[in-house]
C-alpha cells in the first residue's frame, strides 16, 4: 500500500540513520527539511541524527507508522548531492547501510543534536569560533624553489591535465627524496591561483606526518585557509575544521583517510601521498580504502587524482602498465637535493658473522656498530629500524618452557619497561605486572626472548654512552604532541642515534641522517600472507630512503640470514620496477590480486566451533547463490583467523574470490541478504578487498 500525503507542503523525507538496518527511513517533513539537511528524528525510543537523502511525495509505509522529523539543523548548510552520491556508492560497495557511512563521516559535534543550539548561535555571529580557521594564517610566505627538469615536466603534465576538467588518475613514482612533495605544492599553487573557489585535498597515511606538512603548506600558502582533519584532533577542533571545509572557506584540506569523506563543495584535485600505505585501509567499522574512494571521487567529479609513492602498491602499478593504461605513470628517478644520491645498500649475513666468530652484541652486528661509530665521529646521525615495539616480544622460563601468553588472546604478552616492568597485549590492551616467578614451575629466572625497540635503545645507550639516543614508536608518542616534539629534536640535531619503527620510515625529511641499520626484517619472509613480501620491500625501501638526503653519501646495512632472497637483492639495487614485475608475475600465476577480487566473511564468538558452524552454513548458501547467479565464485574453506582469539572472542573467516569484480559484487549483495536468515548468534561482517593478516 502506498501512503500519499494530503498536504502539498507535507512530503516524505527519506533519511539515512547510523544503524545496520538496510535502506533509508521515511519521515514526514517539517519546514526547512531539504535534501542534504542534517536532522534529528525519532528512532525507536531514541532521538537520532540523520541525513535527508531524498524527498518524495509518497511512502510505502502505513500512515500511522510515519513519524515527523523532530528538528532540522538550519545552521549547517545542506550536504551536496555529490557528497550523498559518494557515501551511497561506499555503502553499496562495502555492503553497509547508507547511514553507517554518512553519519560516522561527520564529526561528533556536527551529528549530535545537543550541539546544534551552539552551532546556531555561532552561525548568527558569523561563526566566530572558526574565524581563525577561515582567516589565512599569519605566516611569512616562503618562495617556491626551482624545480629539476624531471619535476617540472611532471608538474606541467599535471597542470595541463587539471585544466581540461576531466577525470585523470596519475601514479607518481618517485624515488625517496625525489621531491614529490614539491611537485604537489607547485600543482596546488597553480590550481589555487586559477580558480578563486577551488579546494584541494591532500591525504597522508598517518597522523604524525601532518604537522610537518601543515607547516610547509602554511608557509607556502599563507594567503589560503587550511583545514586539518584527522582522528587525533579534539572533537571541537575537528568539527570547526570540517565546517570550514564544508562552507568552502578552507581552500586546502590536509588529512588522513577519514578526510576522503569530508564535504568539499569545490573539490578540484585529490593528492594521495604514500598511496601504497596500508593505513589508508580502515580496519574497524566501515572497512573502506581511502585511496580507492579517492579515485572514485575523482571520477565522479571529473578531476585530477595523483597517487604518489616511491613503492606503489602492486594494484596501482599494474593499472599504470602500458597494456592496462588505467593510470598515467609519471616518474621521478633522481633525488631533488643538489648532489644527493640514493644510499648504498649492503647486506650483513648473520650466519657469516657467527662463523667468523664476530661478536653480535644485543642483536647488533659489528658492521652496524662500526658504521654508527663512524657517524658519531663525524657528527652525523644514525637510524636503527626495528618494526617491533616493546622491550622483548615474550618472557620465557628456561626451566619448564613457559611463555608469557595473553589469557584473552592467542598471542604473547610483550615485555615493556618504559613504564615499569609490565607485560602488555598489543591486541586487547591487557596489562599485568611481570611475575616474580614462573606461574607453572616457580622458577624465578625468567628471561626476555627477542628484542624490541626499547631493548635496542637501552643497548645502544650502554654501547655508546657519549651518544644521545632516542626512540620513536607508538609507546614513546602516546601523549598528545609528543611525536612532533621527538621529531623536532631529530631535525634540529639533538639526537645522535634514532631507534624507530615504521613511524619514522616514511615521509620524514631527516637531513642529518647518513646511516640506516635495519634489524631483524626476516620474519616477514615466512609469512603466510601473499602481500607480506610487497609490504616488506616497501618498508625497507622507505626506511633506506631516510639516509643521505642532504648531499652527504648515505649507507644502509640490512642484517639478514637470507641475503640471497629476491627482496633483499632488489633492495640493494633500488630496483622497485624489477621487483614489481617479479611479484606481478607470481600473483598472476597464483591467481591473487590484482588479477582477482576478494571478500572476507569474518565471525567471532565465545566458542570457535560456533564460528566454524556459521561459516559452513554460510558457505553452503553461498554455493547455491553462485549457481543461481551463474557467477564464477571461488569459496575457500572456513578456517580460524591467524590470530584466532582476541579479547576472549574466537575468530574465524571464509574467503571468497572471483576474477570479475562485478560478478563478486552481485554475489555479495545476495549473500549478505541471506546471512541474517541463518539466525547467527555471532557477530559477523563482510569486508571487500581485505588486507589479509
Amino acid at each position: 500500500m502506498v501512503f500519499k500525503v494530503k498536504d502539498e507542503q507535507e512530503r516524505i523525507a527519506r533519511v539515512a540513520i547510523d544503524t545496520p538496518l538496510p535502506g533509508l527511513f521515511d519521515y514526514s517533513t517539517i519546514p526547512g527539511t531539504q535534501v542534504g539537511a542534517i536532522v534529528s528524528v525519532p528512532f525507536g525510543k531514541r532521538q537520532m541524527a540523520g541525513v535527508v537523502v531524498e524527498i518524495q511525495a509518497s511512502s510505502t509505509q502505513a500512515a500511522d507508522k510515519i513519524k515527523a522529523v523532530s528538528l532540522v539543523c538550519h545552521a549547517i548548510p545542506p550536504l551536496s548531492t555529490d557528497w550523498l552520491n559518494l557515501c551511497q556508492f561506499a555503502a553499496q560497495y562495502y555492503l553497509r547501510s547508507p547511514g553507517e557511512v554518512m553519519l560516522p563521516a561527520l564529526p561528533t559535534h556536527i551529528r549530535t543534536p545537543t550541539h546544534w543550539e551552539k552551532w546556531t548561535r555561532q552561525a548568527n555571529q558569523n561563526w566566530p569560533k572558526i574565524a581563525k580557521l577561515m582567516t589565512p594564517a599569519s605566516y611569512a610566505k616562503t618562495a617556491a624553489p626551482l624545480l629539476l627538469t624531471e619535476q617540472q615536466r611532471v608538474v606541467d603534465t599535471l597542470i595541463a591535465s587539471a585544466s581540461t576538467n576531466n577525470f585523470a588518475p596519475f601514479l607518481l613514482h618517485g624515488v625517496t627524496g625525489s621531491g614529490k612533495t614539491e611537485v604537489y605544492l607547485h600543482l596546488m599553487a597553480a590550481l589555487l591561483a586559477s580558480n578563486t573557489t577551488s579546494q584541494i585535498l591532500l591525504l597522508v597515511p598517518e597522523i604524525n606526518l601532518t604537522p610537518q606538512l601543515e607547516m610547509s603548506l602554511r608557509a607556502r600558502f599563507p594567503e589560503y585557509a587550511l583545514a586539518v582533519l584527522h582522528s587525533g584532533l579534539a572533537e571541537g577542533v575537528r568539527a570547526n575544521a570540517w565546517l570550514c571545509a564544508h562552507l568552502g572557506k578552507a581552500r586546502i584540506i590536509l588529512g588522513t583517510r577519514l578526510a576522503i569523506l569530508a564535504s568539499l563543495p569545490h573539490l578540484t584535485a585529490i593528492i594521495v601521498d604514500e598511496e601504497h600505505d596500508t593505513s589508508y585501509k580502515q580496519q574497524e567499522g566501515l572497512r573502506y580504502s581511502a585511496r580507492d574512494l579517492a579515485v572514485w571521487r575523482g571520477q565522479q567529479l571529473g578531476i585530477t587524482v595523483v597517487l604518489g609513492s616511491a613503492t606503489p602498491s602492486l594494484e596501482s602499478w599494474h593499472k599504470s602498465e602500458a597494456h592496462q593504461n588505467r593510470y598515467q605513470r609519471l616518474t621521478l628517478s633522481e633525488r631533488a637535493q643538489t648532489h644527493a644520491v640514493l644510499p648504498q645498500v649492503h647486506l650483513v649475513d648473520i650466519e657469516v658473522e657467527r662463523k667468523l666468530q664476530r661478536p653480535i652484541r644485543e642483536g647488533i652486528t659489528q658492521p652496524v656498530l662500526q658504521a654508527i661509530e663512524k657517524r658519531l665521529a663525524r657528527g652525523e646521525q644514525s637510524l636503527l629500524y626495528l618494526n617491533r615495539r616493546g622491550y622483548a616480544p615474550v618472557l620465557h622460563c628456561e626451566a619448564c618452557g613457559w611463555l608469557s601468553g595473553c589469557p584473552r588472546c592467542s598471542v604473547h604478552l610483550v615485555l615493556h619497561r618504559d613504564q615499569g616492568n609490565i607485560l602488555r597485549c598489543h591486541h586487547c590492551g591487557l596489562e599485568t605486572r611481570v611475575p616474580h616467578h614462573c606461574p607453572d614451575c616457580g622458577n624465578v629466572d625468567l628471561v626476555p626472548l627477542g628484542r624490541g625497540t626499547q631493548r635496542i635503545e637501552e643497548s645502544l645507550a650502554a654501547l655508546f654512552p657519549q651518544a644521545r639516543v632516542m626512540r620513536i614508536d607508538a609507546d614513546a608518542t602516546r601523549r598528545k604532541g609528543s611525536a612532533q616534539t621527538l621529531l623536532s629534536a631529530v631535525h634540529t640535531g639533538q639526537v645522535d642515534i634514532l631507534v624507530g619503527t615504521q613511524m619514522v620510515a616514511k615521509g620524514h625529511d631527516f637531513q642529518r641522517i647518513t646511516f640506516v641499520g635495519i634489524l631483524n626484517p626476516d620474519a616477514a619472509l615466512h609469512s603466510h600472507e601473499f602481500r607480506a613480501s610487497e609490504r616488506l620491500f616497501a618498508q625497507l625501501m622507505q626506511v633506506a630512503g631516510r639516509a643521505g638526503r642532504a648531499g652527504i653519501p648515505g649507507e644502509v646495512l640490512v642484517q639478514t640470514r637470507y641475503p640471497q632472497a629476491a627482496v633483499y637483492q632488489a633492495l640493494t639495487h633500488h630496483d622497485y620496477p624489477g621487483y614489481a614485475r617479479t611479484l606481478i608475475a607470481q600473483r598472476k600465476e597464483a591467481g591473487f590480486p590484482p588479477f582477482t577480487f576478494q571478500a572476507l566473511l569474518t565471525v567471532q564468538a565465545r566458542d570457535l566451533s560456533h564460528c566454524l558452524a556459521f561459516l559452513q552454513a554460510a558457505c553452503t548458501g553461498a554455493q547455491a547463490f553462485a549457481e543461481i547467479l551463474n557467477a564464477e565464485i571461488t569459496l575457500f574453506d572456513p578456517v580460524p583467523c591467524a590470530v584466532a582469539k582476541i579479547a576472549g572472542r574466537e575468530r574465524a573467516q571464509l574467503l571468497v574470490e572471483s576474477a570479475s569484480r562485478s560478478a563478486l559484487q552481485r554475489f555479495l549483495v545476495s549473500w549478505t541478504a541471506l546471512l541474517p536468515t541463518l539466525r547467527p548468534r555471532q557477530k559477523w561482517q563482510i569486508e571487500r578487498d581485505p588486507m589479509l593478516v
